[in-house]
């Protein structure tokens, strides 16, 4: 956690608001005193767990690897 006065924070903004969406928790106090807390809108996204899919394609297209008719000149 990253604690920043009013003043600091004036002059920092930009670089708060970067360590925030980062992940970081940013908060900003008067006479050391904490005031608010710098959140993104959306949650910090977490890595993606390779095989977490594994089950949800039902069904796929009998030509999914295959070159559309519109494309052939290009290979």
């Amino acid at each position: 956690m990253s604690q920043f006065n009013i003043a600091d924070a004036k002059s920092h903004f930009s670089e708060l608001v970067q360590k925030a969406l980062l992940g970081e928790e940013v908060v900003i106090a008067k006479d050391n005193k904490p005031l608010v807390r710098l959140l993104p809108i959306e949650p910090v996204r977490k890595r993606r767990v390779p095989g977490s899919g594994k089950g949800q394609v039902l069904e796929m297209a009998a030509d999914f690897d295959g070159t559309p008719a519109d494309f052939a000149e290009y290979r």
